[in-house]
Parts: structure tokens; C-alpha cells; sequence
């Protein structure tokens, strides 16, 4: 047994609360090295004489990645506090007992083992329980529909007359969406994220000259409430877009910085090395090395105090749903518990998203975001489906391997997406191939989390890297693959008609073939089994795991008979088994 592959702590995704009184704790452990895998545990304060009162039981093994099994287990906790330890058994026998202290023949004295203190309710992490169930549609605004001619910018070019440019207009706004609610109710989705949509200088607006106003070319205050109500009354939430982490170069405070260095009031709101300010040699911090992206000082409580007052404005003034934090990794962490803070007190319910391309564990301990835009999950989609390089053993330990990344209750609200306005579109990275884009859009609306759809890519839309996946939405149903949207419509649907293959079941990756991905759903009600054939051949597949299973959806020339599957070449299917 290779005691040094075992890893525990008593934090993080490790060990935390799955409810008011109960908590789910994980372990890892060398690949094949454990033969069984035991959790001890009782309230710390429960003995008979001498003798710890504890009960026994079994780990889940939940799934394995290139160098690591993992198991969890949930336990209740009838007075919100435990002590624990792991009992481990050998392939050759051997038993050890594993504890905050080390490894023992034998279970030590309580107090060397694992410590759950005591579970506070102001403590348990909990996203809000709608982003669940919510299927988004994120919308680049430039780009979706044109609503009100009278908006368009000077030089507004004809809707899809040209290539996207960094800088062309086509003329998109609020009124445009607003116009193509239904259409969005009709595909099923119930959120819609937007790209920035405050006053900005360029056509995505991310760099933003004033926070606490619409830009002219989308709309006023007056529309976008108008298009939240709209949604509301038709079950969508919205979500926009913060950029905190710097401003735009035409920003009042930093023009005011530039004209008038060290007597600006305003030289403390960003990260000037000197003044005055050198916009070709960048003496000052900015988003990357863009001389017109100057980084914020969200240390400065003038600073902060604006942000936070933008933070709850919108809320309040519109109604919105959620932020989605532009760069987020880039902003300290004690601003961002006062974000959450400030945007809670006046929405308790509202979902806060960041940015984040790495392990984000330090921004989800419950204090600063409900969930990080899981482009990890994008990553292995990549290399499976694009690169080709991922055979489906492999992806499915890439995926093992980040869904033990957090808590599962922090799983539970992932933004899973397979593509947004910076990235080539999916039906691109596929070289063409819808039937890759239909199996992972199959995928991608069952998996754990909540999904997010890039305009256009329910109608296969196409687009190189930025700013070629920026094209304007074909309205002209003849311009648009409308199988594609009827195979996302199903899934949707079936998505919300079977919690299982949404949030309330758990995930678990089942080999079957070299070519084949397969992965179980399972709740208390139901097991769903989702398979995804990446060959140019028919496979002939069965399995003990799906007897007594029904064919609840698959592509035309998949075949089901009498517990047998016939997937057809690049080929899905969903199986279905009620308890």
C-alpha cells in the first residue's frame, strides 16, 4: 500500500456540508491500490467509559483519474459535529488506520483524528437552488438582433453584411432581444448571460466609460428593465456582466488621471508606477498590456465603494438576477466578500459567477462566489472532439478529475459551456462536423452543473477566433440548421422533464468500449445512462448496468432492442431506468 498517495483534509473539497446537518467527505488514493476503503466517525463527545462510540462505513468509490481513485461519503450529523478516520485494506491484506496525524496500526485516541468542530449554518455553502435547474443562452448584444434602428452608431454596417471586425457595428440592442424572447422560450432556456452592456467605447464593451449607465447604441435604463420583466414573466433570469478588475480608457476618473497626473483626485483609484502617465512605455498596471484597459485599485475604498454601489444598483434599478465577474482572478479577495456581501443583503438568492481559467477552490468556500465558468470541462471537450487526441478512458479521467475538483455542491452550479465570444465557435473547432456538435451538445446538456449555449450555436452557427466567433444571429430560418436546434430543444427538455440528468443525481464515468464514452446518472428515483459512440463504425454494445432500461432519446439510426444497443458512427443515445 503506498500510504503516500493518500490524501485528506478537513476542508474544502475534502470535507464539507451537503446540507443543514449532514456533510460529504472525499479521499484519494493511489490508482488499484486500496481493496477497501472504510470511514469511521461519531460525535466526539460520545464514549461508554472509556470506549469512543463510532459507527463504520463503507467509501463510494466515485471515480478514477490517470493516477488517483477517489471515494465519498455523505454523513449526518445529529449534533453538527464528528470526529473521523479512514481504515484502509490492502490487495495483500494489510490494514492501516489514516488520521489528521498520520497513519496506525490501530484506531488512535480520538483526539488524533479528523475534526469537524461544529457545522454552522452561516457556514454551508448553497448557490442559489434555481441556477440548477437553469439552462443559459449567453448573448453577445452587438451581435444577436438589431431592435431599433435609431440606436445604430455612426457607420453601422447592414445586419451580416460583412465579416466581424474588431471594430465594425451591426447594430444589436436590448430591444432586439427583447423581440426574440420567445424564440429563446421556445428553445427551452431559462437565463440568459449577457456580455457587458454598460457605456463603452468598442463593440463588446468591456472597456467601460461609466458603470451607471446603458450604452446609447443598446438602450436605456428604461429597456433593459423592460426586457428583465419581459424575461421574468416568461420564466428567464438575467445575468450581466461586471468588469471590475479595470476600466476603460475613456473611464471620467482615469481621462482625469491623464490630463492632470499628480493632482488628480483620482491617481489613487489605479496602479500608476509614476506620474505622469506613459501610455506607450505603460507605467501603470493594466488587463494584460492594453494601455486602454487600466487595472482598478479595488484596494482604494473610493474604489471599492463605487463598485459595489454599481454591484447593487442594478439590482435594484432592474431587477437582474446575477453577476458574472469579468477577470476575476485578478481582484483581491476581500473585495469580493464585500461584493457578495453587498449584492446577497439586496438579492439573497441572485448567482455570482466568476472568471476563472485555473483551480478556483480559494473563491468557493462559500465567502466570495457561487461558481467559476468551468472551462476545464471545455478543455477535455476540446481535445476529444477537436484534436482527437483524447481517447474516451482518458476523458473520462480528465473528467473524474476535475468534477472531485470541488465540492459537489459547488458542481452542482459549474457554468458549463463549450464555446463564448472568446473562443472559436464549437461547430468550427469541429472542422464542420455537426455530428460531433450534436454529441457534444448531448454532453453538455447532461452533465452536472449548469449549461450555457453561445448564441447561435443551437443553429450551428460558425466563427474562427475572436472576433470571427462574433457573428451576427441569422434570422432567416432558411440561413439556419434547424435540426440542430430541434436535437438542443429535446435535450433541454428532457433535461428539466428528468432531474437525473440535471443536478440531482450523481455522476459516474462506466468503461464499455475503447471508442466509446459512457457515463451513469443516478438518483434515489432513476439511473440514466448516456453514451456517445466517437468511431466511424456501428457498435453493438450491453451492458448488465442498463437492464430493464428504456431508449429515452438517441439519433435516428441508433437502434434499441431488448437491452442491446445498436449506436450508430458518431452516434448518442440516453437510456433510462426507473428505480
Amino acid at each position: 500500500m503506498d500510504k503516500s498517495s493518500v490524501i485528506h483534509f478537513a476542508r474544502d473539497q475534502f470535507l464539507y456540508s451537503s446540507s443543514l446537518d449532514s456533510i460529504t467527505i472525499m479521499i484519494m488514493a493511489k490508482k488499484g491500490d486500496i481493496a477497501k476503503m472504510e470511514l469511521l466517525h461519531g460525535d466526539p463527545y460520545d464514549f461508554e467509559g472509556s470506549k469512543w462510540i463510532h459507527k463504520n462505513i463503507e467509501m463510494r468509490n466515485t471515480g478514477s483519474d490517470e493516477l488517483y481513485d477517489y471515494y465519498r461519503q455523505t454523513i449526518r450529523l445529529p449534533h453538527l459535529r464528528a470526529r473521523y478516520a479512514f481504515r484502509l485494506t490492502g490487495h495483500d491484506g494489510e490494514i492501516t488506520y489514516f488520521t489528521e496525524k498520520g497513519f496506525y496500526d490501530d484506531l488512535p485516541e480520538v483526539g488524533l483524528l479528523f475534526a469537524l468542530p461544529y457545522l454552522h449554518h452561516t457556514e454551508v455553502f448553497s448557490a442559489p437552488d434555481w441556477v440548477k435547474d437553469t439552462v443559459w443562452y449567453q448573448i453577445f448584444p452587438e451581435r444577436f438582433a438589431n431592435g431599433n434602428k435609431e440606436l445604430d452608431p455612426e457607420g453601422t454596417l447592414e445586419w451580416g453584411s460583412a465579416e466581424p471586425t474588431p471594430e465594425n457595428f451591426f447594430g444589436g440592442d436590448l430591444e432586439g432581444v427583447i423581440d426574440h424572447l420567445d424564440y429563446l422560450k421556445e428553445l427551452g432556456i431559462t437565463g440568459i448571460y449577457f456580455t457587458p452592456v454598460f457605456h463603452a467605447f468598442s463593440n463588446h464593451k468591456y472597456d467601460t466609460i461609466d458603470y451607471l449607465e446603458i450604452d446609447p447604441q443598446f438602450g436605456t435604463k428604461e429597456t433593459l428593465k423592460k426586457l428583465v420583466e419581459e424575461a421574468h414573466n416568461r420564466g428567464i433570469k438575467v445575468m450581466l456582466d461586471a468588469v471590475f478588475n479595470h476600466s476603460g480608457y475613456h473611464f471620467k476618473p482615469f481621462q482625469d488621471l491623464l490630463q492632470n497626473g499628480k493632482d488628480s483626485k483620482y491617481k489613487d483609484w489605479f496602479h500608476p508606477h509614476s506620474l505622469p502617465l506613459d501610455e506607450q512605455n505603460l507605467n501603470y498596471d493594466t488587463f494584460g498590456y492594453v494601455s486602454s484597459m487600466p487595472k482598478l485599485n479595488t484596494k482604494n475604498p473610493e474604489v471599492k465603494d463605487y463598485l459595489l454601489t454599481v454591484a447593487k444598483y442594478w439590482i435594484e434599478e432592474c431587477g437582474i438576477d446575477g453577476w458574472r465577474l469579468d477577470v476575476a482572478n485578478e481582484v483581491d479577495f476581500d473585495f469580493w466578500r464585500s461584493f457578495r456581501k453587498t449584492v446577497k443583503n439586496e438579492k439573497e438568492d441572485a448567482y455570482i459567477l466568476g472568471e476563472i481559467w485555473h483551480d478556483s477552490m480559494p473563491w468557493l468556500r462559500g465567502d466570495q462566489f457561487d461558481a467559476v465558468m468551468n472551462y476545464p470541462f471545455l478543455t477535455a471537450i476540446l481535445e476529444m472532439f477537436r484534436e482527437e487526441t483524447l481517447e474516451p478512458s482518458r476523458f473520462a479521467e480528465k473528467m473524474t478529475k476535475v468534477y472531485h475538483m470541488y465540492p459537489h455542491t459547488v458542481n452542482k452550479a459549474a457554468f458549463n459551456l463549450v464555446g463564448s465570444h472568446d473562443t472559436p465557435r464549437i461547430l468550427t473547432e469541429c472542422q464542420g462536423d455537426i455530428a460531433k456538435v450534436k454529441q457534444i451538445y448531448t454532453i453538455l446538456l447532461t452533465f452536472t452543473g449548469t449549461p450555457c449555449i453561445y448564441y447561435g450555436d443551437e443553429i450551428a452557427l460558425d466563427g474562427e477566433q475572436d472576433p470571427g466567433c462574433r457573428k451576427c444571429m441569422p434570422w432567416n430560418e432558411e440561413e439556419q440548421n434547424r435540426e440542430m436546434f430541434a436535437h438542443v430543444q429535446r435535450l433541454i427538455a428532457l433535461r428539466k422533464e428528468h432531474p437525473v440528468l440535471a443536478n440531482a443525481g450523481d455522476l459516474l464515468f462506466v468503461p464499455i468500449d475503447p471508442e466509446v464514452v459512457m457515463y451513469k446518472r443516478e438518483s434515489e428515483e432513476a439511473n440514466a445512462y448516456i453514451l456517445i459512440n466517437l468511431s466511424d463504425n456501428e457498435k453493438e454494445l450491453s451492458s448488465e448496468e442498463w437492464q430493464a432500461s428504456e431508449l429515452l432519446y438517441a439519433n435516428p439510426e441508433t437502434k434499441w432492442d431488448k437491452n442491446h444497443l445498436s449506436i450508430s458512427k458518431r452516434g448518442y443515445a440516453i437510456l433510462m431506468k426507473q428505480k
